[in-house]
């Protein structure tokens, strides 16, 4: 079933929104798999977070698939596909019910709301923490059985004398879950739900009053407080490598927090059941709709007091609640930075509580049914057929930037910020008008978008009307002080008029509000080194590039930047200085032929060039070697400029 819904995925682009960041523009990505690179996710912030191990699947993906993004669609899929297996395995252990336990990871496997997590390649983090959740509530759920047949139930909670292989085996998936993505810190939440329900560990106690069964609690509680230890080092990680989200959210009162979160509750329900009008953007619903936040509060006390009141006879419907409403805690609004009032990837796993709720109560309901396995066949069969389909449709808009945006401008007309990243697709095709117009729209939506205001700048930049473009990006200044693209794109104005010193001190700000900003680094390296400040310069291209350089190293991508921009005289400098260093590389020899041929020197570019030819051969770089074949054999030396390292 899996295969049938996102098996389209295979043909899929990469999109636009955060892709980018995340994957195919970065460079501690995009260099493979390589030791120093392993090491660097794990010890460093990378474009403002820190989920080490869903980086490392990025790299070895860049390994195996380069920028072919099929490949990384299917490690999703895979991945998914694994995560849903396994739930049923779960709750079919769990609660020795085979067809209840398939339904709800059917209805996980294929339910539109999971065409986000799995369709969208920088959700990995989704998918992969998914497999580790549930890795490590099956190795828990065998740590409890082997302690209950040794010791019996309610005696071993807390025991370090009880403690299993198995409890240390779901520690550690825990953990390679939160290095996955921080959403699963409430895991130990959810295992004090399995044993209450369908665990029962609490049974002894039944007979030994409210003391014996607080008691009780608290020996699970205890036993769970490696598992919390490892919650609050991730929260406290997470805040940290995210405090400048914090400060810009825009949500910024609680009553409208509480508010849009409560709404969030209750949307995430309707779209359980009815999962229609789905995007990867949803407006902020602001003041105006506090009022129906209150309806929304009523509704969800009213379904809290019925799962506490059929507590006894149905604990599944607590336990599926709760774990509902404690999933989403940590992603919903009063909680999260996002500009989004919510988003169908935060359910991936919140909501199976749901699932098991409904369907473990629909099995109950009909338990004195005459027909009660066929009209449970045919409505589960039924269910089925319209979430495939409906799955199939919602995971079809991900082809590309374009089908994304357009469907969620499909869905709300008035959103910024589908026009905002709709118009960042026409730049990356070239269409600088239409993305004017995009972002023009954006603007007109949400004036105070500072995001809209920096692409509006650099569109214009692009077309020319550099003045125009700087008032734009000091406008996303205004509206937010901690903006690290306008700062970048400020400093790179000031450096394309020659302005390195100018330029420098924006650079800086945009990295203190984003560290590991690649573009930044490096764009800060170029301008200390232009201004020979190499010491200085080195660390920054380090930090860009993610790979240890020399000082010659550093002379070559200044050379390289210089080329790029037609500074032929100056380039010519640095590539003299690097092949006294390195007299052999044929690279460095082609491009300084590059440059002295553009500034009209072509007996000088030949020698070069010849020269070049002579060590690309020797050194087996074919692809080198036919490229200045061709120029020498052309009628003109000069070729298209170089893309900057």
């Amino acid at each position: 079933m899996v295969w049938a819904v996102f098996s389209q995925t295979v043909n899929f682009d990469f999109v636009n929104y955060d892709d980018p960041t995340y994957v195919y523009k970065n460079p501690a990505i995009t260099r493979g798999l390589n030791w120093p690179g392993v090491v660097w996710l794990f010890t460093h912030i990378n474009a403002g977070t820190w989920f080490p191990l869903t980086d490392l699947t990025h790299q070895l993906d860049w390994q195996l698939y380069g920028a072919n993004a099929g490949g990384h669609h299917l490690t999703n899929v895979l991945l998914h596909a694994a995560t849903a297996i396994l739930l049923f395995l779960l709750l079919r252990d769990l609660t020795g019910r085979f067809w209840p336990a398939a339904f709800v990871a059917a209805v996980f496997a294929i339910h539109p709301l999971r065409a986000e997590s799995v369709a969208w390649v920088v959700e990995r983090k989704d998918v992969l923490s998914g497999l580790f959740f549930m890795l490590a509530l099956w190795a828990w759920t065998s740590h409890v059985r082997i302690r209950a047949a040794a010791a019996g139930p309610g005696n071993f909670a807390g025991d370090p004398r009880g403690w299993t292989v198995e409890y240390f085996l779901a520690l550690a998936f825990f953990a390679l879950g939160l290095l996955s993505k921080s959403m699963v810190v409430t895991l130990p939440f959810v295992l004090l739900l399995l044993d209450y329900w369908p665990l029962n560990r609490l049974a002894s106690a039944g007979n030994g009053g409210v003391r014996t069964r607080l008691r009780s609690w608290l020996g699970l509680i205890l036993e769970k407080l490696p598992f919390l230890l490892l919650s609050a080092a991730i929260c406290v990680t997470t805040v940290l490598t995210q405090k400048n989200a914090v400060l810009i959210a825009h949500s910024v009162t609680i009553p409208v927090r509480i508010g849009n979160a409560l709404l969030a509750y209750v949307v995430y329900l309707r779209h359980l059941v009815y999962p229609v009008g789905l995007a990867v953007s949803y407006v902020q619903p602001g003041m105006y709709h506090l009022v129906s936040a209150g309806g929304a509060a009523l509704l969800l006390l009213a379904i809290t007091a019925i799962t506490v009141a059929g507590r006894r006879r149905h604990p599944y419907l607590l336990v599926g609640w709760l774990w509902y409403l404690g999933m989403l805690l940590p992603v919903i609004d009063i909680m999260q930075t996002g500009h989004n009032a919510r988003a169908d990837r935060y359910t991936y796993l919140p909501q199976i509580g749901l699932y098991i709720l409904m369907t473990w109560g629909a099995v109950e309901l009909s338990a004195s049914w005459r027909q009660r396995r066929k009209v449970l066949g045919l409505g589960a069969a039924a269910i089925l057929t319209g979430l495939l389909a409906g799955d199939y449709v919602q995971t079809s808009y991900w082809k590309n930037s374009v089908t994304l945006w357009n469907r969620v401008l499909a869905c709300e007309s008035e959103n910024a910020f589908a026009y905002n990243n709709l118009g960042s697709a026409m730049v990356a095709q070239g269409k600088w008008r239409e993305a004017e117009t995009n972002f023009e729209r954006a603007l007109k939506i949400d004036p105070d978008y500072p995001e809209a205001e920096v692409n509006l700048g650099v569109a214009l930049t692009a077309m020319g009307q550099r003045e125009e473009a700087l008032e734009h990006f000091q406008e996303a200044l205004r509206l937010n002080p901690y903006s690290a693209a306008a700062e970048y794109n400020l400093g790179d104005a000031m450096a394309n008029q020659g302005k390195p010193t100018e330029a420098i001190p924006h650079f800086e700000r945009a990295l203190q509000f984003r560290p590991g900003y690649p573009e930044a680094d490096y764009d800060l390296g170029l301008a200390l080194a232009e201004q020979e400040k190499w010491d200085e310069a080195i660390p920054h291209f380090e930090r860009g590039l993610h790979f240890k350089l020399t000082r010659t190293d550093a002379e070559y991508i200044t050379a390289v930047a210089l080329r790029t921009d037609k500074k032929w005289a100056e380039a010519i400098g640095l590539y003299d200085r690097v092949l006294q260093a390195r007299p052999d590389d044929a690279q460095a020899r082609n491009d300084l032929g590059i440059a002295l041929a553009n500034l009209g020197k072509s007996a000088e570019a030949r020698a070069q060039f010849h020269q070049a030819l002579a060590l690309a051969t020797a050194q087996g770089n074919n692809t080198l070697a036919k490229t200045i074949r061709t120029r020498l054999n052309s009628d003109s030396l000069v070729s298209p400029q170089p893309e900057t390292p």
